[in-house]
């Protein structure tokens, strides 16, 4: 007959464990711990840590008064709101979006540069030119949807 063998298992403690790989931590990872000792530097000059402490001492006055507005009608209101602006904002495409900020930024340098209002002529002819008539015919486009919108 054979003999069993005693076993005993070594109980491992986690702690140790986590008392290791804290140990090792700062050899392993000590570029990014210096990226996260920077940003917590600019966090604290520029006073982000100040907000966040305020926010987090202060989350059940902000959750209650959230709440409180949340219940009336105009809190309702403000709520869709802001869900179906978020939808729009979800469905556009960032492709189409990046063009159209450079036009508006590029537009904003070329009007900060214009001394003088241009004269009916000009406005004209910037209108008439073949960009002009492709931007009237997006913001048209534009608005002949928006004037179907409440008619559905």
């Amino acid at each position: 007959m054979a003999i069993p063998l005693s076993f005993k298992p070594q109980l491992l403690d986690p702690h140790l464990e986590l008392e290791r790989r804290l140990a090792s931590a700062p050899r392993e990872h000590a570029e990014a711990l210096l990226v996260v000792y920077d940003i917590l530097q600019a966090a604290h000059e520029n006073g982000t840590l100040d907000a966040v402490h305020g926010l987090v001492s202060a989350r059940d006055k902000i959750a209650g008064r959230l709440a409180e507005y949340a219940g009336t009608p105009e809190g309702k209101t403000a709520l869709l709101n802001l869900l179906e602006a978020g939808k729009v904002l979800a469905s556009l495409d960032p492709a189409v979006l990046a063009p159209l900020s450079h036009a508006l930024h590029q537009g904003a340098e070329e009007h900060r540069r214009e001394d003088t209002p241009p004269s009916l002529w000009q406005l004209f002819r910037r209108a008439s030119s073949k960009e002009g008539r492709r931007g009237l015919s997006f913001f048209t486009l534009i608005l002949t949807n928006l004037g179907r919108s409440p008619k559905r």
